[in-house]
């Protein structure tokens, strides 16, 4: 325990240590935008200049908030929403660009948070740079018989003994550096946050916007559940209960006449409604399957990969029950993901992790294929996400080619208590 707990600071330190080399090499390119993003402004009645330059300063910037959230320092993008069309030399996207505030808030984040992401970042590599430097360089140095060489303000070395005593200074040099590097780079992402986070307007205006992109998306889906129902009926049960009048109708006109040809439309009429209640059940199924209200949302999953022609390990343990809203969205969006899985991955087996953590219900499913997933690439990974935005839900997926792949679907919900059975009471 002692061991993994020190491979684990260490590795933080030298996480910290990449961070300042990774914050400097950014810090220099801050500098240049500055002048650029002026000179664009200038130039913004050209086509294409402005919304170019900005392109690229909300790109450094995005690295910069991806830096941050490696180092526990989430920046959400406050960016208002892209017009879907240009306008007449580029007009709207200059407009778009000039008024909304992220834009000028990146700007002004680029001198204060390129000095300070430079000063933090020399300090965080400079300083386990000087304690291995009295771990390994000094008595090197001193071993190759250069002479005098000066380690730290007060630290002569004149001899190969005073060369090793420099050691014990470096390793807590060493120790120091490493562990306030990961520090400062959570200081240098609680400052970009100051500027680089949406404000509570802009957090207002953002949501607004996933809220309308959402409610259209769910009446998109609504509307073509509804038009699936409707053809399933008009083309299923329906029509095998018209068929099934008349088979009746015409059975009533020929008992007296002709018995046996009678009694062989009855027969046939039976079969035409077993076949439209079978139909009918596939269809309730569709809108919300039995195996739901059943077992619960845990069960109909476990009954899902059950069902599925490749070994498929499932770890669900729910305290409670979801509302039956959320409980059948995402037993579709498991059926989807499970459906992909098989048709797409080429993998051999997969597992489900279904959990409920503080205000979120969680679901995982991998599966050990050739990877290389893509939302854009077909309907079935937007269709999940639609599913789960129509209730403040997300879907991240990773699926980096050869695999494995992971989708991780999270949906905010509370869990009702569990339903005590009268045989469990009485145990």
């Amino acid at each position: 325990m002692v061991g993994m707990q020190t491979r684990d600071w260490v590795s933080a330190g030298l996480r910290g240590v990449l961070g300042g080399l990774a914050a400097i090499a950014l810090a220099m390119v801050s500098f240049p935008l500055v002048p650029l993003f002026l000179v664009a402004l200038a130039l913004s009645w050209f086509p294409g200049v402005l919304p170019a330059v900005t392109a690229l300063v909300r790109f450094r910037v995005g690295l910069q908030r991806r830096l941050g959230a490696h180092f526990g320092v989430p920046i959400a993008r406050p960016y208002a929403p892209r017009p879907q069309r240009p306008g007449i030399g580029g007009y709207r996207l200059v407009r778009w660009i000039l008024r909304d505030p992220a834009t000028w808030r990146d700007f002004a984040w680029l001198i204060p948070g390129g000095v300070l992401g430079l000063v933090l970042g020399i300090v965080s590599l400079a300083v386990p740079l000087y304690g291995v430097e009295g771990v390994l360089l000094i008595p090197l140095w001193i071993w190759l018989g250069t002479g005098w060489y000066g380690y730290g303000a007060i630290w002569p070395i004149r001899s190969l003994s005073d060369g090793f005593l420099s050691m014990p200074q470096g390793l807590v040099i060493l120790f120091v550096g490493l562990l306030i590097a990961p520090r400062l780079r959570w200081t240098a992402g609680r400052f970009d946050r100051l500027l680089l986070a949406p404000t509570r307007a802009a957090e207002l205006r953002l949501r607004v916007a996933q809220l309308t992109v959402t409610r259209s998306d769910t009446i998109d889906a609504q509307a073509a559940e509804l038009r699936r129902i409707e053809r399933d009926l008009h083309d299923g049960a329906q029509a095998r209960l018209v068929s099934l009048g008349m088979a009746i109708g015409l059975a009533e006109e020929l008992v007296d006449r002709d018995p046996a040809t009678a009694r062989k439309l009855l027969a046939e009429a039976r079969a035409a409604s077993s076949t439209a209640l079978v139909e009918l059940r596939d269809l309730v199924r569709g809108i919300h399957p039995p195996v739901l209200a059943e077992r619960g949302l845990a069960g109909a999953i476990r009954a899902l990969a059950f069902s599925l022609p490749m070994p498929i390990t499932v770890d669900a343990d729910l305290p409670g029950r979801p509302d039956t809203p959320v409980e059948s969205a995402v037993y579709f969006a498991a059926a989807e993901a499970l459906a992909n899985v098989v048709r797409h991955s080429r993998a051999r087996s997969a597992w489900i992790s279904l959990a409920h953590a503080g205000p979120s219900l969680f679901l995982m499913i991998g599966d050990d294929g050739a990877g290389g997933a893509d939302p854009a690439a077909g309907t079935g990974l937007r269709g999940i996400e639609r599913r789960l935005a129509a209730f403040d839900g997300t879907m991240t997926l990773s699926s980096p080619p050869g695999g494995p792949t992971v989708v991780t679907m999270e949906m905010p919900c509370a869990l009702s208590s569990p339903k005590i059975t009268p045989s469990s009471a009485m145990a």
